[in-house]
């Protein structure tokens, strides 16, 4: 046998026995890639099926919470405005704060993850405070407050602000509304808490410090022309009642 037929048969040789390692290999790894491929399936299905449970869970937080809002928009009976036969109302605030209040609750429970669900929360405290139920309506706050979400939590620190206000803990509001001024929220400009705060400390009689914040609205506050903003207008009262016609900040 010649020298060229020898190297011929051992590329040959060469070739058969990467052939059989090849599907040697493919064979050993063929139960792992079957197992990877149904693991992967079964993830994307997992991760659609819970995008849709989400949606789901999602349109009926909205059409729950809009159902809640329906009860505590209903007008209030009015001898004075008489209301078409058949129409809804409640006898006063507190009566229809209760009704709201038991759906929001339920709302805020039931689906507490999603955006619906936590303004529930917070509906649930401004209801809460509208019967006189202070210590619920401070937990609803709190917990709003201290949400992801900043518009949702400025929301809940203000309104904790004016019932600390109510209940006499006057430093607490003051320490919410200077977070609120620093937190540039939409819901709550820093422009209107500035204004809360300043009221504050006039109720306070602290006539001074009122004076220095309307002072610096006055200034700052403008429009989207460069003209005078609704908080420089306000302030501008405050600081000139006499041409306003309004109490004197003294």
């Amino acid at each position: 046998m010649d020298n060229a037929t020898k190297r011929k048969l051992k590329k040959q040789d060469q070739f058969v026995a990467l052939t059989n390692e090849s599907i040697h290999w493919a064979e050993q790894h063929r139960r792992k890639t079957i197992i990877a491929a149904v693991s992967l399936v079964v993830f994307v299905l997992a991760a659609v099926g819970g995008y849709t449970f989400y949606e789901h869970r999602t349109a009926q937080a909205a059409t729950a919470f809009g159902s809640a809002m329906q009860v505590y928009q209903t007008p209030l009976l009015n001898p004075a405005q008489p209301v078409p036969p058949g129409t809804k109302t409640f006898n006063s605030v507190k009566e229809r704060a209760a009704a709201a209040n038991t759906q929001f609750v339920q709302v805020a429970h039931q689906y507490g993850l999603t955006k619906s669900g936590k303004l529930a929360e917070y509906f649930a405290g401004l209801t809460y405070m509208e019967q006189g139920q202070n210590g619920p309506a401070e937990e609803a706050f709190k917990k709003t407050a201290s949400s992801w979400d900043k518009g949702l939590a400025a929301l809940g620190k203000s309104s904790l602000a004016q019932l600390d206000e109510q209940t006499g803990n006057n430093a607490a509001a003051i320490d919410l509304y200077n977070q609120l001024t620093k937190d540039a929220a939409t819901t709550v400009p820093p422009a209107l808490a500035q204004l809360q705060l300043a009221e504050l400390y006039q109720s306070q009689g602290k006539t001074e410090d009122a004076r220095k914040i309307y002072a610096k609205l006055k200034d700052s506050d403008k429009d989207s022309t460069g003209k005078p903003g609704a908080a420089s207008q306000i302030a501008t009262q405050k600081l000139n009642p006499k041409a306003a016609g309004g109490p004197s900040i003294q």
